[in-house]
C-alpha cells in the first residue's frame, strides 16, 4: 500500500514537471495558417514568439519575395548617406548612364530614383500580367524604360517590381559593385547576418526587388535596424533621415489602401502605426515601434496564392501581438 501511494506521488510530481506552460495567443493564431511556415516576434529586441510550421526554419534562408524591395530601400538609404548619390530627386537618366536606353518612353527622363522606390514612374507595370514577358526579356532596365507611360512620373502608385529593379540598376551603375557585394558589405557584415547570392538579370544585376533569400532571423533584425532609428549595438548603419523619408507616405496602394513610401508600406493596426514590407506568397516584415515589435513572417512562396485575404490573416498576428505584448 506504502509503495503504491509512493508511486502515485512521483506519477503526479513528473506529470506536474511535464506540464507546458500555455503557448503564445498569437502562436496559437499563427498554428492555424495553413500556409505559414513561420513567425519570430521580437519584443524590446529579444524573442517573444518562435514558431517553425514548415519550411527551412529560422536561421536558414528563404525566399522573402517582394520584401527584397524593403532590402534594395534600404541600401538605397546608405548609397545616399554615403554622398554617393546626391538625392532621392536625381533623375535615373543622370544616374543610369549609357544604360537608359536612347529609345526610352517619352517622359522617362523625368523620372527620377524616388519615383522607382516609390513605384510611381508612371511607365505600364511590369508585374502580374506582364512579368513573364518581362523577366524573359534580354534587358530588363531597356524593357522597363521603354514600356507605354500610363501616368505621370511621380503620379499615382503603380505595382511594378521593374520600377524597383531601376533602382537596383543606378545603385549598380554608380558603384560600380554588384548589388550582392553591396547588400553584403552594407547590411550584411554591420548586421551580422548572411545573404546568400539571388538571381540577376541577364546584365547580371541582381534583382532589384525580389528574390531576395534571408532568414526570419535576419529579417527580423533588417527591421530592428529601422526600429531602433538606424542604430544596432552602438553601430549607426543607416541614417534616421532616411528612415524618416522611408516611412512618409508618396503614394498609396490601389489594392489595400494603404500608404507606401520607399519599400514600406504604411498602416495602422490596433491603433498604432505600422510599417511593412510584403512578398508573394504570405512572406512579410512588420515594424511597430510604438509597441517596440518586430515581426517577420515566411510562408509557401509557391503559387497559388490567396493574396489579399492570407495577407488580412497576417495583419490579424500583428494585432493581436499589439495586444498580448503592449496591452496599453
Amino acid at each position: 500500500m506504502i509503495k503504491s501511494a509512493c508511486c502515485y506521488s512521483l506519477l503526479l510530481v513528473l506529470a506536474m514537471w511535464s506540464t507546458e506552460s500555455p503557448a503564445s495567443p498569437v502562436a496559437e493564431q499563427a498554428d492555424q495558417l495553413d500556409r505559414l511556415h513561420s513567425l519570430l516576434i521580437l519584443h524590446r529586441g529579444e524573442p517573444a514568439v518562435e514558431l517553425v510550421r514548415e519550411g527551412p526554419g529560422l536561421s536558414n534562408p528563404a525566399n522573402i519575395k517582394s520584401v527584397s524591395k524593403t532590402v534594395l530601400s534600404a541600401l538605397v538609404g546608405i548609397a545616399i548617406d554615403r554622398d554617393l548619390i546626391e538625392s532621392i530627386d536625381t533623375p535615373l537618366i543622370e544616374l543610369l548612364g549609357d544604360r537608359f536606353p536612347e529609345n526610352a518612353t517619352p517622359g522617362a527622363e523625368q523620372i527620377t530614383l524616388g519615383h522607382a522606390l516609390a513605384m510611381q514612374i508612371g511607365l505600364e507595370s511590369t508585374s502580374g500580367g506582364n512579368y513573364g514577358r518581362w523577366v524573359q526579356s534580354k534587358d530588363w532596365v531597356g524593357h522597363v524604360l521603354t514600356r507605354p507611360m500610363v501616368d505621370r512620373p511621380g503620379g499615382r502608385m503603380i505595382y511594378s517590381t521593374g520600377a524597383t529593379h531601376l533602382a537596383a540598376a543606378a545603385l549598380v551603375e554608380v558603384t560600380g559593385r554588384d548589388l550582392l557585394t553591396l547588400a553584403r558589405e552594407w547590411l550584411g557584415e554591420p548586421l551580422s547576418i548572411r545573404i546568400p547570392d539571388w538571381m540577376a538579370d541577364p546584365q547580371g544585376i541582381h534583382f532589384g526587388g525580389n528574390e531576395m533569400l534571408l532568414s526570419p532571423r535576419a529579417l527580423a533584425r533588417v527591421g530592428e535596424l529601422y526600429r531602433l532609428g538606424g542604430q544596432l549595438n552602438g553601430r549607426r548603419i543607416i541614417s534616421d533621415q532616411w528612415i524618416e523619408q522611408s516611412w512618409d507616405a508618396n503614394g498609396r496602394s490601389p489594392w489595400t489602401g494603404d500608404e507606401y513610401g520607399y519599400g514600406w508600406f504604411i498602416t495602422e493596426v490596433e491603433g498604432l502605426s505600422a510599417y511593412y514590407g510584403r512578398g508573394f506568397g504570405g512572406q512579410a516584415l512588420f515594424v511597430v515601434p510604438e509597441a517596440e515589435l518586430t515581426v517577420a513572417i515566411t510562408s509557401d512562396p509557391n503559387p497559388p496564392s490567396s493574396g489579399g485575404w492570407q495577407f488580412r490573416q497576417l495583419s490579424a498576428l500583428v494585432g493581436l501581438a499589439i495586444r498580448e505584448f503592449h496591452p496599453e
